[in-house]
């Protein structure tokens, strides 16, 4: 339940209700049951599936007839990844410690940096610098003087744009969900999943934290991706190149839910809380350190 607390926020947020979640849900169910718990070769029954997954049969049959549409990506995620990570990648594009440097957004000088060759470099469609901009400086991803654009240091992913910020969620979520539950279910290799936990800080305390952890975060993130596109560029025209990988990083604090303590709870000592929750933390902070280990 706790793991779905915060889905379900977003989702009264967007005006999504049960009965919409849970068509969307019996859907997944059996989309999943057909294609992922196959009994050999065989094509999967009916009434295999309604058994694997509690799903009506009538259900089944209609939801294995209707085939889902795949949204179609919004402009700006189809080629802005590209444009960024080209930008963050090239040398000519950032300082030597791998920050963006602004562009000129026309060329001033014959053979250096600027936007619309970026653009005409990375965008095979005939789409206009001009308008990708604009879109940019909608969503928040760069900034411009009317001569210079500046890449925003968060520009992996846009600052407004629901559409766009949509997108990225769910595929980061997505393969989140994946990597931890198949470490849970024993796949191998294990995929690297970890994190570091603390709770009884101080709202200072997690100011000065979470800066450390968006320049720590922007500094992993441009280095794999100057990894993964040379590696891309490597790769791109091999057979072999099928597999696709996704890094992310992420931070998030809170003030706890105010909660009534029930049965033993409410007799604990203020102290033993507080031990409780410093070895907590001790504990989250070994098991992160451990290779291969998980938390």
């Amino acid at each position: 339940a706790a793991v779905l607390r915060p889905l379900v926020r977003l989702m009264l947020h967007r005006q999504i209700t049960y009965p919409q979640l849970a068509a969307m849900l019996k859907a997944i169910f059996v989309e999943v049951a057909e294609e992922e718990f196959r009994n050999g070769q065989k094509r999967q029954s009916d009434s295999r599936i309604h058994l694997l997954t509690g799903v009506h049969r009538k259900d089944v049959k209609r939801l294995r007839e209707t085939s889902a549409d795949a949204s179609p990506l919004p402009a700006a995620v189809s080629t802005g990844p590209q444009l960024i990570a080209q930008w963050l990648g090239d040398p000519d594009y950032v300082t030597p410690d791998g920050k963006p440097l602004p562009i000129p957004f026309k060329e001033i000088e014959v053979g250096k940096p600027c936007f619309e060759s970026l653009v005409k470099r990375v965008v095979k469609q005939d789409i206009r610098a001009r308008v990708i901009l604009d879109e940019w400086l909608r969503l928040g991803v760069a900034e411009f003087d009317g001569e210079y654009v500046t890449l925003n240091s968060g520009a992996f992913t846009p600052e407004k744009g629901f559409e766009e910020k949509a997108f990225f969620f769910a595929k980061n979520i997505r393969d989140h969900i994946a990597a931890s539950s198949g470490n849970l279910l024993g796949e191998q290799p294990l995929h690297f999943d970890r994190s570091v936990y603390y709770d009884q800080l101080s709202a200072q305390s997690v100011k000065e934290l979470k800066l450390l952890a968006n320049e720590l975060g922007m500094q992993a993130l441009t280095a794999m991706n100057n990894a993964a596109m040379a590696k891309q560029k490597t790769d791109q025209d091999k057979q072999s190149a099928q597999h696709r990988m996704n890094f992310g990083i992420f931070s998030y604090d809170s003030l706890p839910r105010r909660t009534r303590p029930r049965g033993p709870e409410r007799e604990r000592s203020g102290k033993e809380r507080s031990n409780k929750a410093e070895s907590i933390a001790q504990i989250s902070a070994e098991e992160t350190a451990k290779p291969g280990g998980n938390t």
